[in-house]
């Protein structure tokens, strides 16, 4: 009896540290999304430029592109904003900025300091687009194919080594797709 007081706890602190050691091996941005291989949430919102033209996601239909969730006020944002900037140049797809829960005015001011590499940026002060493309912080990517369907997800800031290894191949790849 004594020597089954010191088996069960052994046995838990195992089965805790098989847990932990692969929780530890797993990414952190390898965060799956129900939408991948799923239509794109419909939105119907303001350009940031322009506020009385009001886009949706029929806009970009028959392209692959883009939908850059960004703000403002996100550290991150900025740090992966070159990145888009220096991709923007390539005209390689066509890149949607989501706006979100932002102030207008700041965001036109950062886009108007750092580069606008956005085709257009659309304004989701409310954060209900965000929710439906199951945003829970930015900055996220997301591409698109030509059918409206999202095929990628990228939580954090993409860097010049995503763009060239995971968003060129794929968007060269869903291109040629009919």
């Amino acid at each position: 009896m004594p020597m089954v007081k010191f088996l069960i706890p052994l046995a838990l602190f195992v089965v805790m540290a098989v847990f932990l050691t692969m929780g530890l091996s797993l990414n952190p941005r390898d965060i799956p999304s129900p939408l991948i291989d799923k239509p794109a949430p419909e939105f119907s919102l303001p350009a940031l430029n322009e506020p009385v033209k009001i886009l949706s996601k029929e806009d970009f239909a028959g392209k692959v592109w883009l939908l850059n969730v960004w703000a403002s006020w996100c550290v991150s944002c900025r740090q992966e904003h070159p990145v888009f900037v220096q991709f923007a140049r390539k005209n390689s797809v066509t890149i949607v900025g989501l706006n979100y829960k932002d102030d207008p005015r700041a965001a036109k001011q950062w886009l108007a300091q750092l580069g606008n590499p956005y085709k257009v940026s659309i304004m989701d002060q409310e954060g209900r687009t965000g929710i439906d493309y199951g945003v829970y912080g930015v900055p996220e990517t997301f591409v698109i194919d030509k059918k409206g369907v999202v095929r990628y997800k990228h939580t954090g800031p993409v860097t010049m080594q995503d763009v060239q290894e995971i968003l060129i191949p794929l968007i060269d790849k869903l291109k040629l797709e009919v």
